[in-house]
């Protein structure tokens, strides 16, 4: 058991490091705040949780048997990263030209906002859902209790995800004297929106 435990906690590792749109955009929530950057955080690893439940339901193979409902699911999903990307680059543009001085604790949304975000981008990409009904049931050990056992290494996932995300945040802050300059703030909202406007773009061209 404890073998296998550090086998799935170096994969959570490996996914959480891989780059992907909640990376993006946790990073650009932090760029407005720690509260917002950690809520997000909050939100998507809220996801996380869910879709190993609906994995270790067996609900997740429903999606998977469905073309329509997962085509559904990513169309929807594309439409979230896209309307983020849009939010990002709106955001540069009312930076342009502000006072850097006062700005870095200003969230731009609220706390409720922030971890909604990151919840909606984890439950509208499919890619997730499936991926949790492929990857939990690999760490369940032969003999325990199915869908105990997944539910549990759901929770794990999002707690040590909620860790590793959570230091993304803390450099971010680390890095206030810099990225609290108006000037820089944009240049990387520009980035981020950029960035997950090709992300949706692409979720929407997949087949």
């Amino acid at each position: 058991m404890p073998t296998t435990l550090i086998a799935f906690l170096g994969a959570c590792t490996l996914i959480a490091a891989s780059p992907g749109p909640s990376t993006v955009l946790i990073i650009k929530q932090s760029l407005h705040s720690r509260r917002s950057g950690f809520l997000t955080v909050l939100g998507n690893e809220t996801g996380v949780f869910i879709w190993g439940v609906v994995a270790a339901l067996g609900l997740t193979a429903l999606l998977t048997a469905s073309e329509i409902a997962y085509d559904v699911m990513r169309i929807g999903g594309a439409v979230v990263l896209v309307v983020f990307g849009i939010q990002a680059l709106r955001q540069a543009r009312r930076t342009k030209g502000a006072a850097a001085d006062g700005g870095w604790e200003s969230t731009g949304r609220t706390g409720w906002a922030a971890y909604r975000a990151g919840l909606l981008l984890n439950l509208a990409n499919p890619k997730a859902a499936v991926f949790a009904l492929s990857f939990l049931p690999q760490f369940v050990p032969e003999g325990a209790p199915h869908l105990l056992t997944m539910v549990g290494l759901a929770a794990l996932w999002a707690v040590y995800e909620v860790g590793y995300y959570g230091l993304y945040v803390w450099f971010v802050g680390r890095l206030r004297a810099v990225l609290s300059r108006a000037g820089v703030r944009r240049r990387l909202e520009q980035v981020s929106g950029g960035v997950l406007l090709l992300l949706g773009v692409r979720m929407a061209l997949e087949s």
